[in-house]
């Protein structure tokens, strides 16, 4: 694996000046990202159902990072991540419309269950989440990425790199790249570029995977593409 990283990135694009949103940034995944791109440099906005909750979050985290409520995260940011639970994604996105007008949205939901055998994978009836995001907006630039990093990880301030590869999908060229530059940013990611929206389903449904993986193993599992 020596040579495949330098061959895959980083991704020579400066996205270090666009404020990054995140919906859900309450939550272990989103806090976890916010965390990670703010000790980056990024400006981060944490975004929630009440601006309070999300002021608190925000000042816990420190860094620079600022609280608002969904409404004002996403009209403040260039580059939206949603990271809301899966029951509510299909509600904040529709409501969100017009403030996530022409902007970035990075969907990194995994619609997922869980029973007495452990977790596996929904299927929406648009394909996936990223796919319903994208009929739900569409002035929106939407494109799916980071789903398999470990939130734990994420938070850990004693973890110094992340060591991953981040699969991102979209359809639009520009925007793929600017969310491979982002993911770039994090120390130890690579933003690989992984297909169209249409391939988001199994990206997603493998994190079902993931889980059985470090259920098995008491890991925080991540990924690796070779040879890129």
């Amino acid at each position: 694996m020596g040579e495949s990283r330098p061959r895959g990135g980083p991704c020579p694009l400066d996205v270090s000046a666009l404020v990054v949103g995140v919906l859900g940034g309450t939550g272990d995944q989103g806090r976890g990202l916010a965390y990670r791109l703010a000790k980056a440099g990024q400006q981060v906005v944490i975004g929630s159902r009440t601006a309070e909750r999300a002021e608190a979050a925000a000042a816990e985290l420190g860094l620079g990072v600022r609280g608002a409520d969904n409404a004002a995260c996403a009209r403040e940011s260039d580059i939206v991540i949603v990271a809301v639970p899966w029951d509510g994604h299909a509600a904040t996105l529709t409501a969100l419309r017009a403030e996530l007008a022409g902007k970035i949205v990075v969907d990194c939901v995994n619609p997922l269950g869980f029973d007495k055998q452990g977790a596996y994978a929904l299927k929406p009836e648009e394909g996936s989440a990223a796919q319903q995001a994208a009929a739900l907006l569409p002035d929106s630039r939407v494109t799916a990425a980071f789903h398999h990093l470990s939130a734990v990880l994420l938070q850990d301030a004693a973890v110094e790199e992340i060591d991953t590869d981040v699969m991102v999908l979209g359809d639009d060229r520009a925007a793929t790249e600017a969310v491979q530059a982002l993911a770039a940013r994090i120390p130890g990611m690579r933003g690989i570029f992984a297909g169209r929206l249409r391939n988001a389903h199994q990206v997603e449904s493998l994190v079902a995977n993931l889980i059985s993986v470090n259920r098995r193993y008491k890991a925080h599992a991540g990924l690796r593409i070779t040879d890129v």
